[in-house]
């Protein structure tokens, strides 16, 4: 369809006047073509809105702009992951799978909220990192990883689909799905080890707008 759009308009634009116009025609082909292009069109505005309502949000509820990025960053990867999927199982981008990153981050950033919530509330009780993590796996980890287990399990079904379009949205938010918990999980923690820059008492000096960790006694 690219290639037959491709050579239409460069006829027209070979052979076009102000007295003579050629325009695309509709039917199956024309309507595709149509719709491919509204599709490529839409994919960033879409993601870039999603992106900026959870930085919004997460900047608002945090305060802190390391906090934001250590839950934003591993849905960008897994982001940029799930497109190169796209690209290695050839599924085209098309109405059926546009929305699928952008809700894959919408689900994904809940898997972040919990563990980062969790981990910096032990964080200010003066745990170190490793102990924060290790409580934060212990309470929070078990109902991430259930979560996006149930989650995946549930639309890896749809693999089996005889829809193509089905097929390929089960493919992908199955991807998403356990990719993303498992950002939240590991990334996510490395993340805050190295830009929250605790340090031995576990007292995060990187944050600037927390108040000061109560002296160990």
């Amino acid at each position: 369809i690219n290639s037959i759009v491709a050579e239409v308009k460069s006829y027209r634009a070979d052979h076009g006047s102000e007295d003579l116009s050629f325009r695309l025609a509709t039917g199956n082909v024309g309507v595709m073509a149509a719709t491919n292009e509204e599709v490529d069109a839409a994919q960033f505005p879409i993601l870039l809105y999603v992106f900026g309502a959870v930085i919004f949000l997460c900047l608002y509820e945090f305060r802190s702009l390391r906090s934001v990025l250590c839950i934003i960053l591993p849905l960008a990867l897994v982001s940029v992951l799930a497109y190169a999927l796209m690209s290695v199982l050839e599924i085209g981008l098309k109405v059926s799978t546009l929305p699928v990153v952008a809700l894959g981050v919408g689900v994904g950033v809940d898997y972040g909220i919990y563990i980062f919530s969790r981990l910096k509330s032990y964080l200010d009780q003066g745990h170190t990192l490793q102990d924060a993590y290790l409580h934060t796996l212990a309470i929070t980890g078990n109902g991430v990883v259930f979560t996006g287990v149930t989650l995946a399990i549930g639309v890896a079904t749809w693999i089996f689909s005889p829809l193509k379009f089905q097929a390929d949205m089960g493919i992908l938010l199955t991807f998403m799905f356990l990719v993303n918990m498992l950002g939240a999980i590991l990334l996510l923690p490395a993340l805050a080890c190295w830009l929250l820059k605790t340090n031995p008492a576990g007292q995060d000096v990187g944050d600037t707008t927390r108040e000061e960790s109560i002296d160990d006694t």
